[in-house]
């Protein structure tokens, strides 16, 4: 799936979609209260109340760069608490180069956090050591999210997850530690958006009089939208995340922005009463 921004390409590459209950990530989200939220069928959620929801990763052209935002899980991982998330072994990079994306023609990678569904592409398995996968990048991690998994990685995922996904990058000198609202290019600003993970980031781009969000996890799917106090089972913070999605939402509500989620495809943000309901944007269409 692909989108323009002004002279911004966005291309979705999907690595994982599911359609299925919410038990784990959004409990609240039941299928009773999914099938109350008509404006999310079809394409959010099936007519039996189920969500889609994906992992995926986004490739941005600007006129400079080509930048991969978020990375996945990856292949060959291990210690991961998602059974299917251990050992992958996916044509991922292979359907990238196919696109025109080699890995070696992304100048920077940028992670919204570092969770195991966002990292673990970053690196891949070459005669037993983990190495950069896009060997001319430089990856751009939020200096408040990576010191706080550096020095509190406990939970079994993230421990892995650093150790092999955000710590070879370090090692090998391609990372690049930034605050949480830094600008990366002319057209690309970093959004602090803490909540889900502490220092959590989304990206705004501005091109040509277009804009974007991507908005990484703030929201796993646009039922929180309607929901706000909907928060995951995996946020750090949920009231952090409760008023980070107040604040995002309504910044950018009603302006035609596109927005595209962690887990979810592009669409426009509208108000609705107290709350948001979000209106789907085919892909290969403009902002």
């Amino acid at each position: 799936m692909r989108w323009t921004v002004g002279r911004v390409r966005i291309t979705k590459f999907t690595e994982l979609e599911t359609v299925g209950g919410s038990r784990f990530i959004l409990p609240q989200a039941t299928s009773e209260a999914i099938r109350a939220l008509s404006w999310l069928t079809p394409d959010f959620a099936t007519p039996e109340g189920k969500l889609k929801m994906s992992i995926h990763a986004l490739v941005l052209e600007t006129p400079t760069r080509r930048i991969v935002v978020d990375t996945g899980l990856g292949n060959d991982k291990q210690g991961r608490s998602v059974p299917v998330w251990n050992g992958r072994s996916t044509p991922f990079l292979e359907t990238m180069s196919a696109a025109g994306f080699p890995p070696d023609s992304i100048d920077m990678v940028i992670c919204t956090h570092l969770h195991v569904d966002h990292v673990g592409w970053n690196t891949r398995l070459v005669g037993g050591r983990w190495v950069p996968t896009f060997p001319n990048a430089r990856y751009i991690f939020g200096s408040s999210e990576y010191q706080h998994w550096r020095d509190r990685s406990a939970a079994a995922d993230e421990t892995a997850t650093f150790a092999d996904s955000v710590q070879p990058i370090v090692d090998a000198n391609k990372a690049e530690l930034v605050a949480s609202d830094a600008v990366i290019s002319n057209e690309i600003t970093l959004i602090p958006t803490p909540g889900h993970s502490p220092g959590h980031v989304s990206l705004h781009i501005r091109s040509d009089g277009a804009e974007a969000l991507l908005s990484g996890d703030v929201a796993h799917h646009p039922c929180q939208m309607a929901h706000l106090d909907w928060s995951s089972t995996v946020d750090s913070d949920a009231a952090q995340a409760i008023a980070t999605r107040q604040t995002l939402f309504s910044r950018f509500a009603d302006t035609g922005t596109l927005v595209i989620g962690g887990h979810f495809d592009a669409g426009h943000i509208h108000r609705d009463g107290a709350a948001f309901r979000f209106q789907a944007v085919p892909g290969s269409g403009s902002a």
